[in-house]
């Protein structure tokens, strides 16, 4: 059993939490309230930024003594979004939300995941009528040998994660989040993930 703090209590928190929690982890979930969540991660070994990726950095570096010797696990993509509501622009181009934070945050090991589906994939990867993948960027081995079993705990199969290497390759899965007005456009909100063909 781990100790997670989930910060976002919207679709993608609370269908993450709600999964790990019966995966067996002890689980706290907290909206964007300052205190909550400084107290939530406080007293977390793993903390799952859940939060709408424009205002993460912000938020993230409120808590950097919080976040100090944690595992970051970041599943939002920073983008400004278009007159429809849907991603339209990437808010960090030439680099990524995950690499912001890992530079911010010098003392937490951020771990990019899960930011190239719709939530419901994120929590239920075999709903899918093919393979998903779930990409792993981090500058840290360990934790990312930690985030792979999280993943394992929300139904992944070791076959579906790939590590791809440090934390600067976070900005092409966060990049990938412009498919996705494209494809609810042409699909609706219908589960998908990005996935690579082999």
């Amino acid at each position: 059993m781990t100790t997670i703090a989930v910060l976002g209590n919207g679709r993608v928190g609370s269908s993450l939490a709600t999964a790990l929690t019966r995966a067996g982890h002890e689980v706290t979930v907290t909206d964007r309230t300052p205190g909550a969540a400084a107290d939530a991660a406080r007293t977390a070994r793993i903390v799952i930024n859940a939060t709408p990726g424009d205002g993460s950095l912000d938020r993230l570096v409120a808590l950097r003594e919080e976040l100090r010797g944690k595992i970051l696990v970041d599943v939002s993509n920073a983008t400004v979004d278009g007159p429809d509501g849907l991603p339209a622009h990437l808010l960090y181009p030439g680099s990524s939300l995950a690499e912001q934070l890992q530079e911010a945050l010098p003392q937490t090991r951020v771990v990019k995941t899960l930011n190239t589906m719709l939530f419901p994939v994120m929590t239920a990867p075999a709903v899918l009528t093919q393979a998903p993948d779930a990409f792993l960027s981090s500058d840290d081995p360990q934790a990312k040998e930690t985030v792979r079993d999280l993943l394992i705990d929300l139904g992944w199969r070791k076959e579906w994660i790939a590590d791809l290497g440090g934390i600067q390759t976070a900005r092409a899965t966060e990049a990938a989040i412009l498919f996705v007005p494209h494809v609810m456009r042409s699909n609706g909100f219908e589960p998908f993930a990005i996935s690579i063909a082999r």
